[in-house]
């Protein structure tokens, strides 16, 4: 499957990936826990500086950040034309931060890296019982596909403008489904047959 995941090394490549998961759970959850529009604000301009300070490796993720853009202006709007501005600020402030933070984990962390984070947070619940190897599988799987979904947009896009010289849009929607279910059995076949062994 595709990757975000950059070779253009940036700083954040050097942080250990438990410590970038763990920066992204505080400060996504400590965005939820206000709705003080000047604390957002710093937070949303914080993390655009974050981004911002990778270079060249958010080069991967510039259509993601475009969607991610258009989302948050298309909030804004909703929610002022519904006399809600400052929901709406909100909303899309909290979006933004979210967003760029998590693209940033993606573009710096490697899956295994992931995996193995995960699979040790989960350890301690293999003394209820449960098969932390499956759910931390699971979980990265998760990770992974809604990378892959993006990956697989932005080829069928940059294929569809060669071929016409226009964004693909809602036509892509039937071959991204195609592909990504294409995938998601190649990938199902294949951990079967490991787990068969």
């Amino acid at each position: 499957m595709g990757s975000l995941y950059s070779e253009h090394r940036s700083w954040l490549h050097g942080v250990p990936a438990a410590v970038k998961l763990l920066l992204l759970a505080v400060l996504g959850t400590a965005q939820y826990g206000t709705g003080n529009l000047t604390v957002l604000a710093v937070g949303a301009v914080a993390s655009i500086l974050l981004f911002i300070s990778l270079g060249r490796a958010v080069l991967p993720a510039r259509k993601l950040v475009a969607s991610v853009l258009l989302a948050s202006l298309l909030i804004v709007a909703f929610h002022t034309c519904l006399h809600q501005a400052a929901l709406g600020w909100i909303s899309t402030l909290r979006l933004l931060s979210a967003s760029l933070l998590g693209i940033a984990l993606t573009l710096t962390t490697r899956s295994g890296d992931l995996l193995d984070v995960l699979e040790r947070l989960l350890s301690p619940l293999q003394g209820l019982g449960f098969k932390t190897e499956r759910l931390a599988l699971q979980l990265a799987m998760m990770l992974r596909f809604t990378e892959h979904f993006f990956v697989v947009w932005k080829r069928l896009d940059d294929a569809h403008r060669l071929r016409t010289g226009k964004a693909g849009g809602l036509r892509l929607l039937a071959p991204l489904t195609i592909q990504m279910l294409t995938s998601a059995r190649r990938v199902a076949d294949t951990l079967e047959m490991r787990m068969g062994e």
